[in-house]
C-alpha cells in the first residue's frame, strides 16, 4: 500500500525552520530600517542563512535597530497599570 499524503518528521522541522527564518528575517529587516520584503525574500531564498545575512546587514540611522537597540523593550498596556500602586 502506498501512502502518498505521508511526510516525515524531519520534512517537517525543515519546513518549520524556514518559515521561521523568513518570519524573523522579515521582523528585522522592519527593525533595522529596510523594507520587510528584504528581509522575507532574504528568509524564503536562502532559509536560515537568509537570517544571518540579516543579522549582518547594518542598521540604517534613524531604524528601531538604532534608536531602541537591539533588543525591543516590553511595555505594559495602559489597562495593566494600576493607580496608587
Amino acid at each position: 500500500m502506498i501512502r502518498i499524503g505521508t511526510i516525515g518528521a524531519k520534512a517537517l522541522y525543515l519546513l518549520f525552520a524556514w518559515l521561521i527564518s523568513a518570519a524573523a528575517s522579515a521582523w528585522l529587516a522592519d527593525r533595522k530600517g529596510y523594507p520587510e520584503r528584504v528581509g522575507l525574500t532574504l528568509g524564503l531564498l536562502l532559509s536560515v542563512a537568509g537570517l544571518l545575512v540579516m543579522l549582518l546587514l547594518p542598521g540604517r540611522p534613524g531604524s528601531k535597530w538604532k534608536v531602541q537597540g537591539r533588543i525591543p523593550r516590553r511595555r505594559r498596556p495602559d489597562s495593566a497599570i494600576r493607580p496608587g500602586r
